[in-house]
């Protein structure tokens, strides 16, 4: 007997109320406790893609993650376009914004007034208590949120240190203004560095309270926005494709929304527009962009039986085209999961303040409760036994650790930017410590990306001047890549070009004219053998060294001889060689990908300065990925570096995806480093920057914790009140906020 087992149904639920990566792993841990359940949760998408057996549905996956203390939302049915869906999703860092202008607004006034003894009025203590409750507890609320959550469940994380003591805080200055000697008129706050083991009674704490809620609300909301930008490359890929199609039914053109397409139907794609889905060219020739796609640089000619891909472009002429894939089964649509399926598999970096954190809250919140025991059994009273557990919470309260990471990160890619370079977020720094390989894309990233002329042969006696005037002027007239080439290339050189006379475009071959009475052929050598025309042994030659060198030969004829071969090519960018040089000193490998032919890769490589075994050529975009992840199973740390359509998979999938600026929005929302001035030199920078960058995180959590760790056996002793307490956790957050501003010393290599 055949016994046949269904496969496992696959869903990806959007999580709700992660704060830190330890939830991620909280949820994981039990959904994959369920039975015949497999999942894997993303902090950085707020996703869990699970996949589970029979017997199991959706409804229980969204239950046990609700038990958990989360929120889960099982998939939507598609409504509208997807930009319209990213238009409806509630924007959290609105609610953040607004959340933190206002603890803002209140809590300055409560930090000056209490560090500027000076400004003390009558009562003022009132003022700030005022200011300070609402900026503590509604400012702070999602931090309390969190915290009685995690309590609930059994957990504790950097979200229970800051709600236990703020509020600690902002009870023991009510107890003191209400009962102690703190609220009578008159009274001031001197910055003083005295210690009371019984004292406290005249001390309020408003300021530490409103600081840290402000401070931690400013870096939950960077966070957050960051966090936003996340999942808008799926959105980039599927918005380069058509948005209507020209439908041809009953012998009439009908234009409709792309989703109506089927498979079967025949559209129209006139010159100039995006070809609408995958298909069959029925009628036309044209050339075909497909580099957005493909990485190929130079145009492709299609005619009658030609497959061709949605989201190129038409460059030439009008095409009449079959569906033959639509939707979910297209190439964009399959890249586009390529994507997805690369994001979700990305673990997100597991931050160094959780992981401090993750021993360290427990720790205190034990501490501060062992202190007020200790102080209470002892006899020494209430007043100083909970002035001893306060100044236990304060001290340890992770404003420092909270800075650490925000200001860092806010120097850091604030110079990035002025450099032209943009960081998405720490979870992208601790890779660029591992990198030891760097992939390059060669179109748009080594090379410039479009076509230009760079070479010029002339028979003997010919001059060079008038071949490429009299070229250039009948490929002004086409509006073909490599003819734009020689065109802008003949304008620069000779001036302005003559108007051509009995244009006429030959598909597949070239173009043919008269130029001031003069009948010019230019084009492939077929075009000169429909004319009975022959290239000399000279051009012949020099056709033969740039097809070998990777370059497109275009031949010149005129008044019945071949007289000139033009040299067309996506040139290397000026500064490439230099580039790869800074790479190299950074201890990176070099290694150039593309799907350009191997002849035209090698000469790149050569060019650029890369070893011609360290180049891969010929790949599609799914063997793009496939080349980044054989890397790394060799146990290399993989950063790529790409523009296109075609790269953004491969970044995704990189251990350091960088994105050239000047290339599709899919390729720099995959990335996880953009460079926006398009210079290959930008890269070294960035993993400079990077990497200088992710130290000073180090250092900050190294100091913020020390500090901590060196005044918390001091507080629980009773030799430091809760003043100090406070002074001190500003001195460590002042320290952090310094350390970060020697990040704007940053120079890009000479």
């Amino acid at each position: 007997m055949t016994v046949t087992t269904s496969a496992p149904t696959e869903v990806e639920l959007a999580i709700g109320g992660m704060t830190c990566a330890s939830c991620a792993a909280r949820i994981e841990k039990k959904l994959n406790r369920m039975e015949g359940v497999s999942a894997t949760v993303n902090y950085a998408t707020e996703k869990a893609r699970v996949s589970f057996a029979e017997g199991v549905t959706v409804d229980d996956l969204v239950a046990t993650v609700e038990a958990t203390g989360y929120t889960a939302a099982p998939p939507a049915p598609p409504a509208g376009d997807g930009a319209e869906g990213a238009a409806r999703a509630p924007d959290e860092t609105e609610e953040l914004r607004h959340r933190l202008a206002v603890t803002v607004a209140l809590a300055l006034p409560v930090i000056v007034l209490a560090m500027v003894p000076a400004w003390q009025f009558d009562s003022w203590q009132w003022l700030s208590l005022t200011l300070a409750a609402p900026a503590v507890i509604w400012g702070g609320a999602p931090f309390h949120r969190a915290a009685w959550t995690n309590a609930r469940h059994g957990a504790a994380t950097m979200d229970t240190l800051v709600s236990m003591g703020t509020l600690a805080a902002l009870a023991w200055s009510g107890w003191a203004l209400f009962f102690g000697d703190a609220g009578v008129p008159g009274m001031t706050h001197p910055f003083e560095l005295t210690i009371e083991r019984s004292g406290g009674t005249d001390a309020i704490y408003l300021e530490a309270a409103a600081g840290v809620t402000a401070f931690l609300l400013a870096g939950r909301y960077f966070e957050a926005r960051a966090k936003r930008r996340a999942g808008a490359a799926l959105r980039a890929l599927l918005e380069l494709g058509a948005k209507e199609v020209t439908v041809l039914r009953d012998g009439r053109e009908e234009r409709v929304p792309i989703a109506r397409l089927a498979v079967g139907d025949r559209f129209l794609v006139r010159p100039g527009e995006k070809i609408a889905t995958d298909g069959t060219v029925v009628e036309g020739t044209s050339a075909i962009d497909a580099s957005m796609l493909t990485g190929e640089s130079v145009p492709v000619e299609v005619g009658p039986g030609d497959a061709v891909t949605g989201a190129t472009l038409n460059a030439g002429g009008r095409l009449v085209v079959e569906a033959t894939r639509v939707g979910a089964d297209t190439q964009l649509a399959r890249m586009a999961k390529l994507v997805e399926d690369a994001q979700s598999g990305k673990a997100s970096a597991q931050r160094l303040a959780d992981r401090i954190s993750a021993v360290f809250v427990p720790v205190v919140i034990a501490l501060a409760v062992g202190t007020l025991g200790f102080w209470l059994g002892n006899g020494a009273g209430l007043t100083a036994a909970f002035t001893a557990g306060v100044a236990v919470l304060i001290i340890a309260c992770p404003c420092a650790l909270g800075l650490a990471t925000p200001t860092a990160l806010l120097v850091g890619t604030g110079r990035g930017a002025q450099l032209g370079i943009l960081i998405k977020g720490p979870e992208v720094l601790e890779n660029t410590r591992r990198v030891d390989t760097v992939v390059l894309d060669k179109t748009g990233t080594v090379t410039t990306g479009r076509m230009s002329l760079v070479g010029l042969a002339v028979a003997p006696g010919e001059d060079e001047e008038e071949a490429l005037r009299l070229a250039g002027a009948l490929e002004h007239a086409s509006e073909h890549p490599i003819a734009r080439a020689v065109a802008e290339a003949a304008a620069e050189r000779t001036g302005p070009l003559p108007a051509p006379e009995g244009f006429e475009n030959v598909p597949g071959r070239g173009v043919q004219g008269v130029v001031e009475g003069h009948a010019v052929l230019v084009g492939r050598e077929r075009l000169l053998a429909d004319w009975a025309l022959e290239l000399p042994e000279e051009l012949a030659a020099a056709k033969a060294a740039a097809e070998e060198a990777g370059r497109t030969a275009v031949a010149v004829a005129w008044d019945g001889r071949a007289r000139a071969v033009l040299e067309v090519a996506d040139a290397v960018k000026e500064t490439s060689a230099e580039a790869i040089r800074r790479l190299r000193d950074l201890g990176l490998t070099p290694i150039l990908l593309t799907g350009d032919n191997a002849a035209v890769a090698r000469a790149v490589a050569a060019e650029a300065g890369i070893d011609p075994e360290l180049v891969i050529a010929e790949v599609l975009p799914e063997e793009k990925v496939d080349a980044v992840r054989r890397l790394q199973a060799e146990g290399r740390t993989v950063a790529m570096v790409g523009d296109g359509v075609n790269d953004a998979a491969a970044l995704a999938t990189a251990d350091l995806g960088l994105a050239m600026g000047t290339g599709t929005d899919a390729a720099i929302e995959a990335g996880d480093l953009t460079l926006v001035r398009g210079d290959l030199r930008a890269a070294a920078d960035a993993i400079r920057l990077s990497r200088r960058t992710l130290r000073t995180i180090q250092g900050n959590l190294f100091w913020a914790f020390g500090y901590n760790a060196a005044a918390l056996p001091l507080a629980a002793a009773g030799l430091l009140n809760p003043m100090l307490a406070g002074a001190a956790m500003a001195f460590s957050s002042v320290s952090v906020v310094a350390n970060s501003l020697r990040l704007r010393t940053f120079r890009s290599a000479a």
